[in-house]
């Protein structure tokens, strides 16, 4: 009897099915008898790495914007060749200049704007931001965060009757391979606007310094994007974009000693600043107060010292100077982790909180001392 019923069932399958393919047969069939040439080309799309750049640009582009640097006039004497030499001319005073410094991007729809914290670095200068459709917008508050080369731009978009900007899409970049294709988008050498460059992921988790004593600040950035898709002086801030469209880094240094190198900060980064900034309407990171150089265990044999963290300066009313430190003084150890080169005492600092009491060995004249500190908040200026 179960044989039987399994029977029926399995034949009214069939009978269903046979009904609904011999529905859809005839045109199938008429389908297949359609000259190629007569397919409505609307329906037809080929997809390949061209397309793929034109609709993420398309898409991406609107979001990508230029930021401005607004220098305040100089007051100044100026000198010209007379028949008796350089003659004296009166004072005068130039005009604004504004110059295409660097490169951002729309995060928010009121108008938060992301770019690196070296771009905008200089302090008692305007800044703008200009969009792709060449509107201009004043910046009214920069945001630098204290533990990232990231920096965020507060601009009003109802300075030009804007109701909202077009925010990009945040991908993941914990997940990124090498040899993934990517696409950067922005001001080359501070004078060629929405430049896009294709390449690829070249290498993951590199570690850099970016800048130079001689341009006046020295940062060490971990974890970092290497990249062959061309970079240039002007496309710092800009985003760096995977083939859905979604910013997976932060275009941040280019190699000047070699030819197809340029790195971005992991876009992840930049998200936990913005979870940082969001939630406490500025970056709130914890905060030492001192300036150093790390001592590997080689240097400090050479100079009888110990490995550790010498401290070169410490900024008055600071955590560190409240705490006891002192110039000279070689922290060995931080939280009790050891100070050293895999441990260098800016990744300790970051792992704290702000508000968390931390104990700290230092070296200081051949004597160990044992001190605390109660970190602050890092300014954001």
């Amino acid at each position: 009897m179960k044989k039987l019923i399994i029977l029926l069932i399995i034949l009214v399958l069939v009978l269903i099915g046979w009904t609904a393919f011999s529905s859809i047969l005839p045109s199938y069939l008429e389908t297949l008898k359609t000259p190629i040439s007569q397919v409505p080309l609307e329906s037809v799309k080929v997809v390949g790495e061209e397309s793929v750049v034109i609709d993420v640009v398309k898409n991406i582009g609107p979001s990508v914007v230029t930021i401005v640097q607004i220098t305040p006039p100089v007051k100044g004497s100026t000198f010209s060749f007379g028949p008796n030499g350089f003659i004296q001319l009166p004072e005068e005073s130039t005009k604004e200049k504004s110059s295409d410094i660097g490169s951002g991007f729309v995060l928010t729809k009121d108008g938060l704007i992301s770019t690196n914290k070296h771009v905008v670095s200089e302090t008692g200068v305007k800044y703008q931001v200009v969009t792709s459709d060449n509107k201009t917008y004043d910046v009214q508050k920069v945001y630098r965060d204290p533990l990232n080369d990231i920096a965020f731009l507060k601009i009003n978009i109802n300075q030009n009757k804007d109701k909202v900007l077009t925010p990009v899409e945040l991908g993941d970049s914990s997940n990124l391979l090498v040899g993934q294709f990517v696409i950067a988008i922005g001001t080359a050498l501070g004078e060629f606007r929405n430049t896009v460059t294709t390449g690829v992921i070249s290498g993951l988790g590199r570690g850099i310094t970016t800048g130079s004593v001689f341009q006046g600040f020295v940062e060490k950035l971990d974890n970092v994007i290497q990249t062959d898709a061309a970079i240039n002086p002007g496309n710092s801030g800009g985003p760096l974009v995977n083939s859905l469209g979604q910013v997976i880094g932060i275009n941040t240094a280019v190699s000047q000693s070699g030819q197809n190198i340029g790195f971005a900060l992991p876009v992840n980064a930049l998200k936990d600043s913005l979870k940082n900034f969001n939630d406490n309407g500025q970056f709130k990171r914890p905060y030492l107060g001192v300036s150093y150089i790390m001592l590997s265990k080689q240097e400090a044999e050479l100079n009888s010292l110990v490995e550790g963290a010498y401290i070169q300066n410490i900024v008055s009313k600071s955590p560190a100077q409240i705490s006891g430190l002192k110039t000279k003084d070689i922290i060995t150890s931080f939280g009790g982790t050891i100070v050293s080169g895999t441990n260098e005492l800016s990744t300790l600092i970051a792992s704290k909180k702000v508000g968390e009491k931390v104990d700290i060995i230092v070296q200081r004249e051949g004597k160990k001392i044992n001190l605390s500190a109660t970190l602050g908040s890092a300014p954001n200026e």
